[in-house]
């Protein structure tokens, strides 16, 4: 099993930042995608950064230059972890929403090999003016 578990969200004003991580957990044989997410109320999910396996970062228009995307691999008692962050800076308003890691790749499922593709539980992020 692959589990994501996401954490750092909170209230802000205008202006400070937040840092936000998953981590992605469980025998996992490789990642081949890390994504951050949000979903402002009423509105559809969409892409904040993400992270190929190529490991070159992409950002959203409007974060750009604000946010950093970056993912730390480990290993802590025999599980994988793998950690996604999501540096805010000058946060705006207009960022409020809730923030949601995705993950893709394969894990080892005893001798066999299968693809995941999840979502983290979201975290929330108000910013206020």
């Amino acid at each position: 099993q692959v589990q994501l578990v996401e954490s750092g969200g909170g209230m802000v004003q205008a202006g400070g930042s937040l840092r936000l991580s998953c981590v992605v957990s469980g025998y996992i044989f490789n990642i081949d995608y890390m994504g951050w997410y949000r979903q402002a109320p009423g509105k559809q999910r969409e892409l904040v950064a993400e992270i190929g396996s190529s490991g070159t970062p992409n950002y959203a228009d409007n974060v750009k230059g604000r946010f950093t995307i970056s993912a730390h691999n480990a290993e802590h008692e025999n599980i994988d972890e793998h950690t996604l962050y999501l540096q805010m800076n000058n946060l705006k308003p207009e960022d409020t929403a809730d923030y949601y890691c995705k993950a893709k790749g394969s894990y080892s499922d005893y001798a066999r090999r299968l693809p995941f593709d999840r979502w983290g539980q979201g975290t929330p992020v108000t910013v206020s003016s």
